[in-house]
């Protein structure tokens, strides 16, 4: 047996049986070995950037980590974008990076680099294999540190000669390592300070935004008056009827601070306290009030359901009925197609178990506030700000759970980092509905540009920002991917599509021309503000106004 074969039975037997890749020269052990391994599936992308991004949605979903083969330094470098997504969601990844053979990387060949350092960025574990007779055993290290709670991506290097040589055999992976539990005077603490009737938020992130650990959540915040809030952009988020009412942290630094202010507990469960994305002349960067004190129930590697259950059980709340949102569907919409038609008609017809990957930048605000009353559905959200990730996810999360329909929502600017993914559904046949919403332009930077006080922000400036010139045209770029495609300007139009693509088994795009929702960002935004968190009282809505004004 050779390293290769090796390697490869290695991740089968442990369950990592489905390999995304881009392979080169140095790679080509590893994919002549695939014909002896039945049970490893390759999935054969066009850009090393689709491989880790459907790596990563693939282990959201299937909580079980996929493998990447990629080329070489530059292949790595240029899958890097989606590892970051995958680091910041404590996504599990098995990354296998092939290298030249040990003997040859003297000689300083055109693709030598120095691919350690590339991966340290990205790896929680990292690691090359030189000899033969350690593969196993090193593959089966890789599978289990990707596995480590809460998860992270483990890169393996493997020079060319170490898989093609003989005399290995297949590593034996432990059982996985379950997370750690928080302990009692934690809770204890944790439950006194929620019983003194000051205003209190728990922060859900990670495992505590599925289903059962919402439930209860929205116990223990009934038992004691608290809110609850998910982070800002989850990796997973369970949705929809049935499951408690719970609106996200806002983007905007400024409308986090009117959700959290005179908060005097914030209570992080799975999630970190919140910080604003970016810096800003003169703001803070840290969201947390002032004179407000944080506790951590579970960090991101403890049980999180089980500190839960166990609040709950502290605050007399187990098994009480806590708030669920009910069934609640938009009507279908009409006229003029925008982010608000667009947002109806999805909270319209979205399926049951739908998964949604939202990669929708401006255009999808809406989307949360018009379908938190659908049927059960889960979504996957930028968690690392890199984008390019929702094309890549939607790959990863149709193989994940091929029973499930998929809705990628992408915006035009973030579609063009990973088209390839369209070619690679295609290929699979995979039933994904991407919606492309196309305002011809980066409009989440015109809004930053504003933001942050720029000075100036004339023709030149704006120019940076326009996709308008040539428009891009997704429709042609689907059909040359395989892809059927429509393009549509109402929300009539929109919606039979939408309809008529989710009920079609494989892939279907639709371009959706929208317009920019940054033009007029005060008259927007506002009035949108309140649906979109509903917590905040009515009469906040002039000092959320002069909190988003631009400058």
């Amino acid at each position: 047996m050779n390293g290769a074969q090796a390697l490869l039975r290695t991740l089968a037997d442990a369950g990592v049986t489905v390999c995304f890749t881009n392979p080169g020269t140095s790679e080509m052990h590893f994919v002549a070995a695939l014909d002896a391994e039945p049970r490893m599936r390759a999935v054969l992308t066009l850009f090393e950037g689709v491989a880790t991004g459907a790596a990563d949605g693939y282990a959201r979903m299937r909580g079980h980590p996929a493998a990447t083969l990629l080329h070489l330094g530059c292949g790595l470098g240029n899958g890097l974008a989606n590892l970051h997504n995958a680091r910041k969601a404590h996504t599990p990844v098995v990354n296998i990076v092939g290298d030249h053979a040990t003997h040859h990387a003297a000689l300083d060949a055109p693709l030598q680099s120095d691919i350690a350092t590339v991966a340290r960025n990205v790896s929680g574990w990292l690691h090359t294999c030189t000899d033969v007779h350690a593969l196993g055993a090193m593959a089966a290290s890789a599978v289990a540190a990707a596995c480590h709670p809460p998860g992270q991506v483990a890169t393996l290097m493997l020079p060319a000669d170490v898989s093609w040589s003989e005399g290995a055999a297949p590593g034996v992976v432990p059982p996985p390592q379950p997370p750690a539990r928080v302990d009692d005077a934690r809770l204890d603490a944790i439950a006194q300070a929620l019983t003194r009737s000051e205003p209190a938020v728990l922060l859900l992130g990670g495992a505590a935004l599925r289903a059962e650990p919402q439930l209860d959540a929205a116990r223990c915040a009934a038992a004691c008056g608290a809110r609850l809030l998910a982070e800002t952009f989850p990796a997973r988020i369970e949705r929809g009827a049935g499951l408690p009412p719970l609106a996200r942290l806002a983007y905007l630094a400024e409308l986090a601070q009117v959700q959290l202010r005179g908060v005097r507990h914030l209570v992080l469960v799975g999630a970190r306290a919140p910080v604003s994305f970016f810096a800003y002349p003169g703001k803070a960067g840290s969201l947390v009030p002032p004179g407000c004190t944080v506790h951590t129930l579970a960090d991101v590697g403890e049980d999180a359901a089980d500190a839960l259950a166990r609040l709950a059980a502290r605050l007399g709340a187990a098994g009480s009925e806590p708030p669920r949102q009910p069934p609640r569907r938009p009507p279908r919409p009409r006229g003029r197609l925008s982010a608000a038609t667009l947002a109806k008609a999805v909270g319209h017809l979205l399926p049951q178990g739908a998964i949604v990957v939202d990669e929708s930048q401006t255009s999808g605000t809406l989307l949360p506030h018009f379908t938190r009353g659908a049927p059960r559905h889960d979504v996957l959200t930028l968690t690392g700000g890199a984008i390019g990730q929702g094309l890549p996810n939607a790959v990863g999360a149709a193989i994940a759970c091929p029973d499930r329909p998929v809705l990628a929502l992408v915006g035009d600017g973030a579609a063009m980092y990973t088209p390839q993914a369209l070619w690679t559904m295609a290929r699979e046949r995979l039933h994904v509905v991407t919606v492309i919403l196309n305002n011809r332009a980066y409009a989440i930077l015109q809004l930053e540009l504003r933001r942050v006080g720029a000075v100036g922000g004339g023709e030149r400036a704006r120019a940076q920002f326009d996709l308008g010139q040539p428009p891009l045209d997704f429709v042609q770029l689907a059909h040359g991917m395989g892809v059927p495609a429509q393009r549509v300007s109402t929300a009539e139009a929109f919606a039979d599509a939408l309809e008529r693509a989710l009920a079609t088994p494989g892939p279907h795009l639709i371009e959706a021309i929208v317009p920019s929702t940054v033009r007029g960002v005060k008259k927007w935004l506002l009035p949108h503000v309140l649906g979109l968190l509903p917590h905040l009282p009515d009469g906040l809505a002039r000092g959320v106004q002069r909190a988003v004004a631009p400058p």
